[in-house]
Order: structure tokens, then sequence, then C-alpha cells
């Protein structure tokens, strides 16, 4: 409780002091571009939040040689870890002028730290023959980084909406701490409580007003540090199934793999080019009906804040069961099935305009 609620006031404070002062910056951090094709908000907002997230982090680095002095060493080389990718979405977030594949490449830097560093590495997935070839040590830690690297962009894709990607992220950490927390490893419990004070601090200012965006920075730190402390769980844990970690992560790493699918499979396209059609944004425009043609800040706002909760709802399709039962494998790969399933329907029909009315919010208001 106590790491909870020290993350929880320290990234409070920070994201307001950044928000209260957001003039003294707005130069450098301000998104002012509203006309991007993943653009849904009504006016110039900072997209520096990730840096209240870092900061309570190290707020429970710092204190936690009170109670856990055998993690601090730990705690310390993960945030250093995630450093190369934070940076990166942080200058990003400044400049907009960093490449995607600067990004990827740093974020390869920060998983390569996290293997050489924490021991995350990837040694085993539960398929027949692929585990084999994890055992050499080249392969695991090519695997490793690749998938921490896509645990960060993974959040960064999500990250549309108020409140989205921070609620995703929040009900993940929630089920690394619950399982942790039943394995007695304090290293992820004590980095996953710090993580959901930290989030829970930022989402003050984030939802539903949306005075402050994650940001590239955040995103990809949030992201990091569920990929690092997945692979960790199973790296320390054998006990721990991979579907476990993959269920409970389901609906961020199924939107990566799906995109990537659509963009370069269907479309021909380069798998990081930005397009409007993510999940998400077919759930702002074919659900959430709110005020459609409205110019008036207060409900573009609005809209978008509505848009999170379905998809919350859909995320816990896989967080729940991810908790209930993680102690069983052929549940888990039940849940992942069914999720896929749900997911591509739900998907196509969206496309085909076949939703129920009564999931559609509609709000006829024109100015």
């Amino acid at each position: 409780m106590a790491y909870v609620l020290g993350a929880f006031i320290v990234s409070l404070i920070v994201t307001l002091l950044l928000v209260r002062y957001r003039r003294l910056h707005a130069e450098f951090t301000a998104d002012s571009d509203l006309q991007g094709v993943q653009k849904f908000h009504a006016r110039a907002v900072p997209r520096v939040g990730g840096i209240s997230l870092v900061m309570a982090m190290l707020f429970v680095c710092i204190v936690s040689p009170i109670r856990d002095s055998e993690v601090v060493a730990s705690l310390f080389l993960l945030i250093a870890a995630s450093l190369p990718v934070f940076v990166g979405g942080l200058i990003e977030d400044i400049t907009k002028n960093v490449r995607a594949r600067v990004r990827l490449s740093l974020a390869l830097v920060s998983g390569a730290l996290a293997y050489l560093w924490l021991g995350a590495a990837v040694t085993r997935v539960d398929i027949i023959g692929l585990d084999w070839i994890l055992h050499f040590g080249f392969v695991s830690f090519i695997f490793t980084i690749f998938a921490i690297a896509g645990a960060a962009n993974a959040i960064n894709i999500i990250d549309g909406y108020n409140g989205l990607a921070s609620v995703v992220s929040a009900m993940i950490f929630a089920g690394l701490a619950y399982v942790s927390y039943y394995l007695g490893d304090r290293l992820i419990l004590v980095a996953s409580v710090g993580m959901l004070g930290a989030i829970g601090g930022f989402l003050i200012w984030n939802y539903p007003r949306g005075l402050i965006f994650l940001g590239d920075g955040g995103a990809y730190f949030i992201g990091f540090i569920i990929g690092t402390l997945s692979i960790l769980m199973l790296a320390r844990h054998p006990n721990v199934s991979p579907w476990f970690p993959l269920l409970l992560c389901i609906y961020p790493v199924f939107e990566t793999l799906f995109s990537i699918y659509r963009k370069k499979l269907v479309r021909g396209k380069s798998p990081g080019a930005p397009d409007g059609v993510h999940l998400h944004m077919l759930v702002y425009k074919r659900l959430v009906r709110w005020a459609v043609g409205s110019s008036e800040a207060r409900l573009i706002t609005q809209r978008n804040a509505m848009t999170s909760p379905y998809l919350w709802v859909l995320s816990s399709m896989g967080t729940i069961p991810a908790v209930l039962f993680w102690q069983y494998e052929y549940v888990l790969i039940i849940f992942v099935a069914l999720f896929s399933i749900s997911y591509v329907v739900l998907y196509r029909r969206l496309v085909l305009f076949r939703m129920p009315r009564w999931l559609v919010l509609q709000k006829n208001r024109r100015r």
C-alpha cells in the first residue's frame, strides 16, 4: 500500500505541475497537430505525461530499501534499462522528428539491457519445437528483445483516447501484482504496484478531460515495464505458463499483430505507417456517435472519453480470466482463442456497420 500511495502522490503532483505550467513548455511539448488520422482531441495538449510515471517509479526505488532492500538494485536497473526507449519516445513527443525505425532500435536496446542486467530471458513458450530452439542463447536473446520492444510498441498503438492505454495497463499491472504476491516475488510485486500508483496519479488529469497525454515516452515506458516484468515472471517461476502473460496482455498484443497483418499483408503498407482504422478508432467512429459534427471542444473531449470504456471491457475479457485461471494452461489457451475470435468478429462488424443499436451512443448536436 505504501508503494501505491507514494507513487500515486508523486505522479499526481508532477502531472499537476506539467499541466499547471504547460504554457511555459507548450512550444516544445504541446500536440498542436489536430489534423492527423490518429488525432481525436480538440485542443493542443502536453504529451509529456511519461515524465510523471518515471518520477513516481524513481520514488519507489528510493523508498524501497525501507521494506525491500533486496530488490533495490534490480528496481534501479529496471528503470535504467527503460531509459533508451523512454528518452527516444520523449524526444519524439518534443520534436515530432524521431523516425519509427529509430524508436524501434531504442526499444531493442532497452530490451537488450533488461536481458543482460535483469536476466529477463525468454527460454520457453510452451510450444513444441520452439522451446528447444529457445535454449540457444542467441535465439533467446533475439526473441526476448523483440518481445519487449513489441510490448512497448503495443501500448503505444492503443494509446489513442483519454484513459484507454492507462486503464488497460493498470489492469495488466494489477494482474501481475496479484500473481507475484501469490508467488512471493517482491521485485515484480513492488514494480507492479508502483506502476499502478503512478498510472493512477496520471489518470486523474488524463481522464476524462484529457489535460495531458502519456505521449510516446509514457506509452513506451509502460509497455517496456509490462514486457520486462512478464518475461521475468516466466524466467523466475517455471510453474507459470507463458500463456498467462499473453492472455493478460492479449488486447494490446493482438491489436499489434492484427495491425501488422492488416497493413502489411492486406493493404501492402509499412507496419509502422499510421492509419485511422485501428479497433479503437472504429469504435469511436461507429459506436460513439455522440455529438457527431460538433465543433464544440467540450463535446469533442466528451466523445473521446466515451470511447475508452468499450475497450476497457474488451481488455477485461483477457485480464479477468488470466488472473482467475493463471495456473491452468489449457484454460488460458482457450481464452486466448476466444478473445482472438471475438476481436476479429467485432472488427468485421464495425467495418460493415453491423453493430447492435444498443451499443451505439447517439446525440445529434451540430454546431
